[in-house]
């Protein structure tokens, strides 16, 4: 058991991507695997952003970066990051939320993102952009 004492900071979530309240009130809880990321493109300063998109993968059932050159599931958009995390390289799996339908606001989306052409399709009937 670790009892040691730590200190947090937690800034103020941006969901100004979000297009509408709509999915919100019906994320779906997921595991992120941090070894899918790489610090540098996805968490430089120790946050992964929410809407950044993700995918599953197939073998482990854990989540990570949407990428379309990878054939492991992580070539399949499943939706956006809806809250904020803090990941570091090597560090435990997280668990997060996921917002799996709603409408988004692309040009709100943050750096590094992800979303491209294939991951709209992928999610098409499911989150609308705007």
């Amino acid at each position: 058991m670790d009892i040691t004492v730590r200190t947090e900071s937690f800034g103020v979530e941006d969901r100004s991507w979000l297009a509408s309240a709509h999915g919100a009130d019906a994320t779906r809880t997921i595991t992120l695997d941090p070894a899918l990321f790489t610090a540098a493109t996805h968490f430089p300063n120790g946050v992964l952003k929410s809407g950044t998109v993700l995918a599953r993968v197939t073998a482990t059932g854990l989540y990570g970066p949407y990428n379309n050159a990878l054939a492991n599931g992580q070539e399949v958009a499943a939706g956006h990051l809806f809250n904020s995390v803090r990941m570091k390289t090597g560090g435990p799996k997280r668990g997060a939320p996921l917002l799996e339908h709603g409408f988004v606001l692309e040009s709100k989306l943050p750096a590094n993102h992800g979303l491209d052409a294939a991951a709209k399709a992928d999610l098409a009937g499911w989150i609308k952009y705007r």
